[in-house]
């Protein structure tokens, strides 16, 4: 099965934010094959958001939502299933820090 794991921000973190363990989460799932690819995203300030009405293509600078939650960055898990994702998820530095949002792929034609 195939998700993708997003990364979230949390105003109300367990621990304080230290990401220099990422690379011990990162390495051994790479070397495995249980992670496709994964980014870091630009902050929400830097974003786009489109949205076509009346048959006009309409853009706003920065995050369209207000929100104090935000996406810091994704992952593309390719496991057995939700439970792997889930025991992978829960060893990301983020899902101390932060949030981690787990979603299957769906597909195409159901």
């Amino acid at each position: 099965m195939k998700f993708m794991m997003f990364v979230v921000s949390d105003p109300q973190p367990d621990a304080p934010e230290d990401q220099s363990d990422i690379d011990l989460w990162v390495e051994p799932l790479d070397a495995s094959g249980k992670r496709v690819i994964g980014e870091v995203l630009a902050p929400p300030a830097d974003s786009t958001v489109v949205r076509v009405r009346g048959g006009k293509v309409l853009t706003t600078r920065g995050p369209f939502a207000e929100t104090s939650e935000v996406i810091l960055g994704f992952d593309i898990l390719e496991v057995e299933d939700l439970d792997e994702a889930i025991e992978i998820a829960a060893r990301h530095p983020m899902a101390r820090n932060g949030q981690i949002e787990l979603r299957a792929f769906a597909p195409w034609d159901e």
